[in-house]
């Protein structure tokens, strides 16, 4: 027995078959409301809700089809069974064409209501599904929504937390006397920008799941050239970068290798003067091509790291999450560092 809530509406020029309908439908468990003919029928449907509605085929005036279509274009448009001849295939393959839900073939006896009932309620169990469907697919996107909300305020916090972090340290390297100390503190200051650069992107790009590592870099260097680049020693700090983007983690674990890199070619590769170095990254592909060189004194295979050897750790420590290694190129001129890993 179906929800007795259930409102029908039946179309059809046909008074006998109507009233037939309406005894049957109703003994059944529904609402039942007839129309003579499609006129009748689209004026009803667009001043009440129906659950479903029955149309015929043939009838003067509007036939069954241009009624169907007329009922489809309606602002919240019901679900359609067609009503057909026992020969009349072609009509009801152009019906279901023309959105009817389905069809029934009209015959002689209780069977054709029973058919009709039965038809109603595999529409209406379909309509309840995709509604159901409808609902939650609004749901997730409403959840991801307030996730996305959520992530980026986190990351807005972040970045601002450790641009914190970095102020303090500027403010403590600024009282230290020991320059080595006061060197040591202003490379994790660096190292702390490179990373707040990632969560800034995240905040910022509306997209939390991955870093377009075109923009990142481009404030990285911008930053690194601040500091980096004087009127004693002026650096020309260059970059050229395809548009890939990379998970989060991934930004961050390139983005220190950078740092790194830059910082070691700026402290070291000059020491007697201004020169250039060259960020690149480009797609070769399924993976990423980092290479960071300049032009100064170079380095050799067996050298040993200088200063505290913290950067060449966390060089190597970066480039393992990336499942990789820097690479370092002593046929170059000066020094060249190169990274692949899978994108």
């Amino acid at each position: 027995m179906p929800d007795s809530a259930a409102s029908i509406l039946y179309i059809d020029d046909d008074a006998g078959l109507r009233r037939l309908a309406q005894r049957a439908l109703t003994r059944r468990g529904y609402r039942v409301t007839l129309a003579e003919d499609g006129a009748a029928g689209l004026a009803l449907a667009g001043a009440e809700r129906f659950d479903l509605v029955a149309v015929d085929h043939y009838m003067p005036g509007l036939d069954g089809l241009e009624t169907l279509q007329r009922l489809r274009a309606l602002p919240d448009p019901p679900s359609v069974v067609y009503v057909t001849g026992s020969e009349e295939g072609r009509i009801a393959i152009a019906a279901l064409r023309a959105g009817a839900a389905d069809y029934v073939v009209k015959t002689v006896g209780d069977d054709f209501f029973d058919l009709l009932a039965a038809a109603f309620e595999q529409v209406r169990a379909r309509d309840l599904l995709e509604r159901q469907a409808l609902l939650v697919e609004d749901q997730l996107r409403a959840s991801n929504a307030r996730l996305e909300a959520l992530l980026s305020e986190v990351n807005h916090r972040v970045a601002n937390s450790l641009q914190l972090v970095s102020a303090i340290l500027r403010m403590q390297s600024n009282a230290i006397d020991d320059d080595a100390a006061r060197l040591a503190i202003e490379d994790s200051q660096r190292r702390i920008t490179a990373i707040a650069q990632v969560h800034r992107r995240l905040y910022t790009a509306g997209d939390v799941e991955g870093v377009d590592m075109c923009e990142y870099l481009t404030a990285l260097v911008d930053e690194l050239r601040a500091t980096w680049s004087s009127d004693e020693a002026p650096r020309a700090l260059t970059l050229a970068a395809e548009p890939i983007r990379l998970a989060t983690d991934r930004a961050v674990s390139l983005g220190v290798i950078v740092t790194e890199l830059v910082s070691n070619a700026c402290k070291y590769a000059y020491p007697d003067g201004s020169g250039e170095v060259r960020v690149a990254l480009r797609r070769e592909g399924q993976d990423f091509a980092l290479a960071v060189e300049d032009d100064g004194i170079g380095m050799t295979a067996d050298a040993a790291p200088r200063g505290t050897g913290v950067g060449t750790k966390l060089i190597r420590a970066m480039a393992q999450s990336l499942q990789s290694a820097v690479e370092y190129d002593f046929t170059h001129a000066g020094t060249r560092a190169t990274l692949k890993a899978a994108l």
